[in-house]
């Protein structure tokens, strides 16, 4: 039997969950689920300068916010140091590595040696087979690993295929430093193997650090963990992403008004395809899932593709799961928490009932939003500019025969109000749209609205011959 799938995703906490970031969670959850695995979470909080609490607290709501879930309790690297020394500490007993006491200045002499002869700078290895007893007195070394000299090192790569680094390139770069503290390159292999990890599923702009870890997992004798280094994410003009493209955090997303099932699902197409299918569900991506399928080049993040998937996803979603989506982010929304206040019981419910009109004009939880205006205001409505501009003398003596209709219905539905508009069409000579546009305006206070009809039968009959009274008057 094959062994349990099990990954991980370790951002480091020194600023919010990015967008490239969120990719590379949601491949490694996929691959998991996909496969029946689990994965883990690690917060490689090693930089103590730049790793702040708050940046852990973001990280770990957007990943709830978009639903990617961890088995087990977040693992913080900076509180494992003492096991990634006693790992640094094994490898000089077993000869694997050595304490190095090159000072700062012989270092940079080495550095600035191989720039004049043309060569990169590296390390020269000349405490590699020094005896230990000449070690200068009340001086800490740092720990170097021995890296093979000859031949190269390859590393089997489940999207970039088999990449080979020639080990003479590759140096014996420091595990622990002379202060004790291990380097990421050391720490980061420690943690993959105590945690059982068995993918390593991360961007491709550490597949140069691939080959320096596979030195430390040979030198302990640790099985190697399959790697997968997916490619980095460019905006719609082919440069590095950056903020103006849309590097942002995924709360930045969330304050947009996206759905996170829409987020997961464009993110998913972002280097990764199954078909031509463009719109899938969760289930679905779980389902196709498959990191050997994932593209080897950039992919290129695309607003207006987003946008475009989010109101697919909306329109597509059941009334009440909408509504409740939208009431949730709501706290989130510019303004939202304003509007938030507004909806009891009585909006909530024509909300619900208004959902099926409102969800076609949408793209995103931000127009759903704006378009919920009519649900919750007081009367009398402030018209805005376009609808005030219909609302003219013409307008208001329209409005007032229709009032005088409305105010004969024994029944109030969209089908009993619409036929009462069309006779009134009839005998008055005038087209619907002209009844019908300052109806709206009256009703909504907008010159876009759902179907009046409809508009009518969720405001019910006092509601909307009182705002209709209030523009007559």
């Amino acid at each position: 039997m094959s062994e349990k799938v099990v990954t991980r995703f370790a951002p480091s906490p020194t600023g919010f969950l990015h967008i490239g970031g969120a990719r590379t969670a949601l491949f490694n959850w996929l691959y998991a689920r996909h496969t029946g695995g689990t994965m883990l979470l690690r917060i490689e909080d090693t930089d103590r300068e730049r790793s702040t609490e708050a940046a852990t607290a973001a990280i770990l709501d957007g990943l709830t916010w978009l639903g990617l879930t961890w088995e087990g309790e977040a693992v913080s690297q900076y509180q494992r140091a003492a096991r990634h020394r006693e790992v640094a500490e094994e490898l000089v007993r077993l000869g694997k590595a050595y304490y190095c006491y090159a000072t700062p200045a012989e270092l940079e002499e080495m550095r600035e040696k191989a720039r004049a002869e043309g060569r990169p700078p590296r390390y020269d290895g000349r405490w590699r087979d020094r005896d230990p007893a000449e070690a200068p007195a009340g001086v800490a070394g740092a720990i170097r690993i021995k890296a093979p000299r000859e031949g190269e090192t390859v590393v089997h790569d489940l999207v970039q295929g088999e990449v080979r680094f020639p080990n003479k390139d590759l140096d014996d770069f420091i595990i622990l430093r002379s202060d004790g503290n291990p380097t990421y390159m050391h720490a980061v292999v420690v943690d993959d193997h105590d945690m059982g990890v068995t993918h390593i599923i991360r961007g491709d702009d550490h597949l140069t650090n691939a080959a320096r870890q596979t030195v430390i997992y040979n030198a302990m004798g640790w099985q190697v963990p399959k790697m997968a280094h997916i490619p980095l994410i460019h905006g719609a003009d082919g440069a590095k992403l950056s903020k103006r493209h849309g590097a942002l955090g995924v709360e930045a997303y969330r304050a947009m008004g996206y759905l996170p099932e829409a987020l997961l699902n464009y993110l998913a197409r972002l280097g990764w395809s199954h078909g031509d299918d463009e719109v899938m569900s969760i289930e679905e991506m779980i389902e196709w899932f498959d990191i050997s399928d994932v593209n080897k080049g950039a992919a290129r993040f695309d607003f207006a593709k987003l946008e475009a998937l989010n109101g697919v996803h909306m329109r597509g979603m059941d009334d009440a799961a909408l509504t409740d989506a939208l009431l949730a982010t709501l706290p989130y929304l510019p303004n939202g928490e304003e509007l938030a206040a507004r909806f009891d019981d009585a909006a909530r419910a024509r909300l619900l009932k208004a959902m099926p009109g409102l969800k076609d004009r949408a793209k995103t939880l931000v127009e759903l939003a704006e378009n919920t205006y009519y649900l919750t205001a007081n009367r009398p409505l402030q018209p805005d500019e376009k609808a005030a501009g219909i609302l003219d003398d013409a307008a208001r003596a329209t409005l007032s025969e229709v009032l005088k209709r409305f105010q004969g219905l024994e029944e109030w539905t969209a089908a009993t109000t619409e036929a009462a508009v069309r006779e009134f069409a009839e005998s008055s000579g005038l087209k619907l749209g002209k009844i019908a546009q300052p109806l709206r305006a009256a009703l909504t206070g907008r010159s876009t609205s759902p179907g009046v009809f409809d508009v009518l039968e969720v405001l019910g009959r006092e509601e909307s011959l009182g705002r209709i009274q209030d523009q007559i008057d």
